[in-house]
């Protein structure tokens, strides 16, 4: 067995999900590797906590998909959620040989999927201990623009890091966010202006996804007022979209655009009304994530980038906004990027990419990445 597997197992049992003696997690094994999964299973009884395992295949999810039943949907459902409620824990690992696999379904199929087993998202998120990532492949890999062993040592890399070397930084930046009210942010094609006052800040390092690096809040739902265009391509339901704009009222988004697929990023954007408000905004600081590779779990913590999410906000940082929606969009501030800056209450917090008040200079890559 890869020696790096074992160390990827251990990061996420004894350090994401922290198992304890008799804790049940369920293993979500998608298009993976066996070697993986078995390198999980052992982790977890390692440590005296107790392993259950679902394999699952994405064509076959697709296949399920398309054309299905609510009864089927419903039913799912129902043993689902049975099986979440008795987990302690829950360890998702999900690969994929081909990342547009679900780029021709029908719309109302993947939303009526999507709603219709949210509750059981909606447990896991708020009842479990969590963490969730992918699994490199060669479509990532080419969506990286790297070959596949480059790509391989680059994903362990940033999954395997010391995200203890984290911990000090993030709890500065989360006590700023916490405390903040008036949030600024600008860049090349973006003036943007909301409150977060009142409104939690968490800290993510390595605990619920991998690779990891953010610290995230939320806007006052109604408070968002501006422009934003982001530079980082995106995925959602299977679809690609460059160059998203979006332009804001009393926290509304009320126009949009995209340079590919427009018509469908209306068609999500009308999902819901919470579909059209803001859940999530987060400031990312990975150091060994610097490009976009049109994979979210990595895309939104590279390094000198910001994500602003339409859709469902989190329980911990709560605005009350809900929706079957949750797309975290990316803008990078690096000076290769355009450049950009994000403001607290006056006070200039990043430039460029890189922290500027002294107890953030903790989460640039200067020192994050000594002795790496």
């Amino acid at each position: 067995m890869d020696h790096r597997y074992e160390k990827l197992a251990d990061t996420l049992v004894y350090h994401s999900t922290k198992l304890n003696p008799g804790e049940k997690v369920l293993i979500h094994a998608i298009d993976i590797p066996q070697d993986m999964t078995l390198a999980l299973i052992r982790a977890t009884r390692e440590c005296k906590a107790i392993p259950f395992v679902q394999v699952q295949n994405g064509r076959i999810d697709r296949e399920c998909i398309l054309g299905g039943e609510d009864i089927q949907f419903e039913t799912s459902l129902n043993w689902e959620m049975e099986r979440m409620k008795s987990m302690d824990a829950y360890i998702a690992i999900r690969g994929s040989l081909n990342v547009f696999e679900n780029s021709d379904l029908p719309q109302e199929d993947l939303k009526r999927a999507m709603k219709l087993l949210k509750p059981v998202l909606d447990w896991r998120v708020q009842k479990t201990k969590w963490c969730v990532l992918r699994w490199p492949s060669p479509s990532m890999a080419q969506q990286a623009k790297m070959s596949s062993e480059a790509f391989e040592n680059f994903y362990f890399d940033a999954c395997c890091m010391d995200y203890g070397r984290m911990s000090e930084g993030m709890v500065a930046l989360e006590n700023r966010m916490r405390n903040a009210d008036q949030v600024k942010i600008v860049g090349p094609g973006t003036d943007l202006k909301f409150s977060i006052k009142g409104i939690d800040a968490v800290a993510c390092g390595g605990t619920h996804n991998i690779p990891d690096g953010e610290v995230f809040s939320c806007p006052v739902r109604d408070s968002v007022e501006g422009t934003i265009t982001f530079n980082a391509d995106t995925i959602y339901q299977g679809t690609s979209f460059s160059n998203v704009v979006l332009h804001f009222e009393k926290g509304r988004i009320v126009e949009s655009s995209s340079s590919a697929n427009s018509k469908k990023l209306t068609e999500i954007l009308d999902s819901d009304d919470g579909a059209r408000f803001i859940g999530e905004f987060a400031i990312a600081f990975n150091p060994m994530i610097r490009e976009p590779m049109l994979d979210i779990l990595f895309d939104e913590k590279i390094a000198g980038s910001f994500h602003f999410t339409p859709g469902q906000a989190y329980e911990e940082a709560n605005n009350g906004n809900k929706s079957q929606v949750h797309w975290d969009m990316v803008n990078i501030q690096r000076p290769e990027y355009g450049g950009g800056e994000i403001w607290f209450d006056g006070e200039m917090i990043r430039k460029d990419g890189e922290f500027v008040p002294e107890d953030l200079h903790k989460l640039n890559p200067d020192y994050l990445l000594q002795n790496s």
